[in-house]
């Protein structure tokens, strides 16, 4: 199947780790997982989880001004507790039973999204450390010492109970699939498993004979349509679509103890440079256990929205930029080829170069403020192109975290990369 073209145009989509683990600020699911926790006082925060200011259409409100087309939800982590009503095994966890919460919370979040035309994504754990069957098989990598949440032990495989497990996972996977109808399913907790032991075609059968348009990420392994690096800009974009995983502090859930949060400048430099190498930036948000989101993710998320809203025309419909040498900092291309969009993250003090440009420039200007530079080329022989050089944007004309300038060419971009006859 084809990548649905949505996907490539969303450019920042928003995670939300949003579950039992925020009533106490535990990390999710590892907590009692590596031990910083027990698992009796990890599961005692079912009994306190209230989602008492819970509002999905505040959260949509808030992600659609952080300029976001997507967003993706936790409805079911490692841990095993579903936000959702599910009916597909007596022994799992959810919410609505569960918790004093006491209601389904993937609904609301589904409509408010798409009440403000923005896609869907769910995130579906395929690892369950709670479930009974779950540690029924092995896949130790090497190095790696297994938990007894997630391993059976030497000699005590037992594949009847894995049979029950992923019947149990299949059917939890087609509620979400039949209810909500999701654009993206986003799995998690692959690495346990093999392909083989996870039964990935099975799967992807299941979830695309019912709903072809899905978008898979790359957890579902070779049924995956897309990378999902964690934490980093990588220094060479992965092949094919991708995002980048990334949280505001250094926690994926609500740690009230976690004060690093990165500045709306650091998000922008993230989001360009995630943007200018054809990627989409997935902004981690971990709201509280009542429901709100913390007042220091939606400060950033609404400066970043802001900066977007200001720059729109480099970040829209756009592709990825100039390849890395042609310019010192991030760039993006319209759909047409024929306007570059190029970043500048401090203010330049002399001309800003652009290098390799067989492309006559027709004029420049600093996007968000409409004010004209001058240009000139200088060098250049025979093919090889000279280098174009523009003018230093004005005080008043700088941005306060990123300053863009569009850079309009005659003709579609055409480069240079070599001795100006390759």
């Amino acid at each position: 199947m084809p990548m649905q073209p949505w996907f490539a145009d969303a450019k920042l989509g928003i995670f939300i780790h949003y579950g039992v683990y925020a009533v106490d600020g535990w990390a999710e699911s590892w907590s009692f997982y590596t031990g910083e926790v027990t698992h009796e006082r990890y599961m005692d925060q079912l009994g306190r989880f209230t989602a008492s200011r819970y509002d999905p259409a505040a959260w949509a409100d808030l992600f659609a001004r952080a300029g976001a087309g997507y967003a993706v939800l936790t409805t079911k982590h490692h841990d095993g507790v579903a936000l959702w009503d599910t009916g597909t095994d007596h022994r799992n966890l959810d919410v609505v039973r569960d918790t004093p919460a006491g209601r389904d919370l993937v609904t609301g979040f589904v409509d408010a999204l798409r009440e403000r035309d923005l896609k869907v994504g769910l995130y579906y754990s395929h690892s369950d450390w709670n479930h009974p069957d779950y540690p029924s098989v092995r896949h130790v990598r090497p190095g790696e010492h297994p938990s007894p949440f997630s391993h059976a032990e030497p000699g005590e495989e037992d594949p009847a109970a894995w049979r029950r497990y992923l019947a149990y996972r299949d059917g939890q996977v087609g509620e979400l699939v039949d209810r909500f109808r999701p654009d993206l399913l986003w799995f998690d907790g692959e690495w346990e498993r093999t392909e083989e032991q996870w039964r990935m075609r099975e799967l992807a059968e299941l979830i695309l004979g019912g709903a072809p348009d899905t978008v898979l990420n790359a957890r579902m392994l070779s049924y995956g349509d897309y990378a999902t690096p964690e934490q980093g800009v990588p220094l060479q974009a992965p092949d094919g679509p991708w995002e980048l995983c990334l949280t505001i502090n250094d926690s994926w859930s609500y740690r009230p103890a976690d004060r690093d949060h990165k500045s709306v400048g650091q998000l922008v430099r993230y989001f360009t440079e995630t943007i200018g190498m054809g990627g989409n930036l997935l902004l981690d948000v971990g709201p509280m256990e009542d429901g709100t989101i913390p007042a220091e993710q939606v400060e950033r998320l609404e400066g970043l929205g802001a900066w977007i809203a200001r720059h729109s025309p480099a970040v829209y419909g756009t592709v990825a930029g100039l390849p890395a040498g042609h310019h010192y900092g991030p760039s993006t291309l319209s759909a047409d080829r024929r306007t570059l969009y190029l970043t500048c993250f401090d203010a330049p003090r002399e001309a800003v170069s652009v290098r390799g440009l067989r492309n006559a420039v027709r004029r420049v200007s600093v996007l968000g403020t409409g004010t004209e530079l001058g240009h000139h080329v200088t060098g250049g022989l025979d093919a090889v192109p000279g280098v174009t050089w523009i003018d230093a944007p004005a005080p008043a004309d700088l941005d306060e975290y990123a300053t863009v300038l569009a850079v309009e060419l005659d003709g579609e971009l055409d480069l240079y990369r070599g001795t100006g006859r390759d």
